[in-house]
């Protein structure tokens, strides 16, 4: 079972919901959390910035990385969003209902 987690950073609690429910509803991620407001520090074009940020986490499979990057892409207002991913381990029920879940519709899940 290989399982990612995706974390992007967006500028507004309703372009956030709006990304989660979309790739959501694309079968591009089982699941994404969108978490409580944060202060974002960092350097953009020459100058240090300060901004409040809405991270969401996104649970998803290695097979629909390149999709979901894509889909990120296309709806965040970002010219460069932040977009890192990372494995995951946890619970094999868990981790089986990620894969079941950014599969196809109907499509058949591997078993272990």
């Amino acid at each position: 079972m290989a399982v990612i987690a995706v974390l992007t950073n967006l500028p507004d609690s309703e372009t956030a919901f709006n990304l989660a429910r979309e790739v959501v509803h694309l079968r591009l991620a089982a699941c994404a959390n969108v978490l409580a407001p944060a202060t974002s520090f960092y350097r953009w074009e020459g100058r240090e910035e300060q901004a409040t940020e809405v991270p969401v986490l996104i649970k998803s499979t290695p097979e629909c990385y390149v999709r979901l990057e894509s889909a990120i892409r296309k709806l965040h207002p970002y010219s460069l969003p932040e977009i890192i991913a990372w494995p995951l381990e946890g619970s094999p029920a868990y981790l089986r209902w990620v894969e079941q879940e950014c599969q196809p519709e109907g499509a058949a899940v591997p078993k272990p």
